[in-house]
């Protein structure tokens, strides 16, 4: 596909240690399409610090090989479980840290507003959402597993954000 001067390429990670959903959505105009999605599995049996350099081999890959305009990481709220909020913040870290070595915006919607801009509203569950990312995108199919459906519903947010020229990070939006 040949990219032309006002396309939009965005990187949606759904933050994890174990899985780490991807997305990589090109928006052309006022049509979306996924580009390439899935996860990023790190072996359990290995430790913390060699899941997370294969989690940032792994990353590198992907935002180098798909030359994205920005990134984006849907927010993450934790209740009681600490141990594994703490090391699913570090994963983050090292997701946040590839984009920044490349320089690429960061976009970080709350999970209400990935879910109005994929749904229309804030309080769409997630087979609600599942189901508008595969329209939105065209898909024959939901996208599997659900962690890479999250993934493509980060971008299809950011991608909206970036249009109406909304950054969450205080950034400047101009690339």
């Amino acid at each position: 596909m040949r990219l032309e001067e006002r396309d939009r390429r965005c990187l949606g990670i759904d933050p994890g240690l174990g899985r780490i959903g991807f997305g990589l959505v090109l928006q052309r105009g006022n049509s979306l399409k996924a580009l390439s999605f899935g996860c990023i599995e790190t072996p359990a049996d290995h430790s913390l610090s060699e899941r997370l350099l294969l989690l940032d081999r792994r990353l590198g890959e992907l935002l180098d090989e798909g030359s994205p305009h920005f990134v984006a990481v849907e927010r993450l709220f934790f209740g009681r479980n600490t141990t594994t909020a703490a090391m699913v913040w570090q994963a983050r870290g090292v997701i946040l840290l590839a984009g920044a070595r490349r320089g690429l915006p960061l976009f970080e919607p709350k999970p209400s507003e990935v879910k109005l801009a994929v749904c229309g509203h804030g309080s769409a569950d997630k087979g609600q959402v599942q189901g508008m990312v595969q329209r939105l995108l065209g898909l024959d199919e939901r996208p599997r597993p659900d962690d890479a459906a999250d993934a493509l519903a980060a971008a299809i947010a950011a991608l909206a954000m970036e249009q109406f020229g909304r950054r969450i990070d205080g950034g400047d939006l101009s690339c």
